[in-house]
């Protein structure tokens, strides 16, 4: 019922196409962890990968990418509870941006979308 937005559609085709899997955990009693979060439903998290040869001097580096949804002008807030140490947006090559330096705040990165856009975010990673 309602817009595709209310509905949901796109988390449902997602459920649909990339079902979760399940693998024994080695304790009882394990914490849940998520490696990443987004703070608004009308941004998809839909790649998360080891940095290629855009990014070739910074091996402790992963790449990922967003895009906005819902055809909507927003900004969202991208968590992680990996230890980044430096953040920038880069092309979809993966160079580094322009001035794309992002600053690590206590939410986490914020990241302004236009309608339909695609993003690329470079986390350098602490060891």
């Amino acid at each position: 019922a309602g817009s595709f937005q209310e509905a949901g559609v796109i988390q449902q085709a997602y459920n649909l196409n990339f079902p979760l899997h399940t693998v024994p955990a080695s304790c009882a009693q394990c914490p849940a962890w998520s490696a990443f979060s987004v703070s608004s439903p009308a941004v998809v998290l839909e790649t998360v990968k080891q940095a290629g040869a855009g990014a070739e001097d910074r091996p402790e580096a992963v790449v990922v990418r967003l895009y906005e949804a819902h055809g909507s002008t927003v900004t969202a807030w991208l968590q992680t509870s990996l230890p980044v140490k430096e953040a920038m947006l880069c092309d979809l090559l993966e160079h580094p941006a322009v001035q794309g330096r992002l600053p690590l705040e206590q939410q986490g990165l914020r990241l302004s979308f236009t309608p339909f856009h695609v993003l690329s975010v470079l986390l350098v990673l602490s060891h």
